[in-house]
């Protein structure tokens, strides 16, 4: 019994970065982050705040990338020493993209400038979206993806920008689009054969798809340049009333050697800034294992 009770005693005081609740054990004040994970979160999910203020309140977090924003408002991440960890504004929409040859040409020359401004930046990763089927079945996407994809990619090798993918589901949030499953995406890749071409894997989107995260993780890896998340069901919150244990989750990102950003992705349920901001916390210390 003595020796149970110092082990147990050893691993308490050994535990970095404890969660320790207080008197009232509402609100769980946190040491630091471990740095295992790159963290970020995407600006539209917390676009009810101006992004100068963001940047503050993710600084105060312990955190210092937020994901989707464009060249028009870098300079007020680097003025506020914010990274920018997934740069966008090349894309026509969701749903129109790599899929379909009629806008091969608008995305050549809109990611041909956007890759340019990115490497300028000292950034890195550009997202694009292949866009919806609307009749079309995959394996013409896949071929259209490829064949408009390779006009960029040269280039994006030289420069050092990777080009990433969002994986969506189509059950829930995005009706007909391609790219709703990782295998379509793995396949893509492979084609493209291009270190500078991966899958932006977003875990709330596949749980919803295909389910089966961990293992997907563990098995294609290398196929996933980033990580976006949020709770399943509702796109909402990291928290005890979603499906997903996103503990076990990071710990397969961290365990499969990822260098990149896992970002929070989720639309927050709070009815004032406060408790938005506190979720926010929360979930980035829930995966930061």
């Amino acid at each position: 019994m003595i020796r149970t009770l110092a082990s147990t005693s050893l691993a308490l005081t050994s535990m970095p970065a404890v969660a320790a609740f207080t008197q009232s054990g509402s609100e769980p004040q946190f040491s630091g982050m471990k740095g295992n994970i790159n963290h970020s979160v995407c600006w539209w999910t917390y676009n009810f705040m101006p992004l100068e203020q963001l940047c503050h309140e993710v600084k105060k977090i312990g955190f210092s990338a937020i994901d989707l924003v464009g060249p028009k408002d870098w300079s007020t991440l680097k003025a506020n020493g914010i990274f920018s960890s997934m740069c966008n504004g090349a894309e026509i929409s969701l749903t129109e993209g790599w899929n379909r040859k009629e806008y091969h040409a608008t995305l050549i020359k809109n990611y041909s400038e956007h890759i340019g401004l990115v490497s300028k930046a000292g950034y890195k990763n550009l997202i694009c979206f292949s866009g919806n089927r609307k009749g079309m079945d995959d394996e013409t996407g896949m071929n259209n993806c490829v064949e408009g994809l390779k006009q960029i990619m040269g280039q994006a090798e030289k420069e050092g920008v990777i080009i990433q993918m969002e994986l969506f589901n189509s059950k829930v949030d995005h009706k007909d689009y391609m790219c709703d499953k990782s295998a379509w995406g793995i396949e893509l890749c492979k084609r493209l054969g291009s270190p500078n071409f991966k899958l932006l894997y977003d875990i709330y989107h596949m749980q919803i798809n295909e389910g089966d995260v961990i293992r997907t993780i563990r098995d294609h890896h290398e196929y996933f340049g980033h990580y976006h998340t949020a709770g399943v069901p509702g796109r909402h919150e990291i928290n005890e009333t979603q499906e997903l244990f996103y503990p076990a989750i990071m710990h397969a990102i961290v365990e499969a050697g990822h260098t990149g950003y896992v970002a929070q992705e989720f639309i927050p349920t709070g009815k004032d800034e406060k408790s938005k901001l506190a979720a926010l916390k929360k979930s980035i210390h829930t995966c930061d294992v």
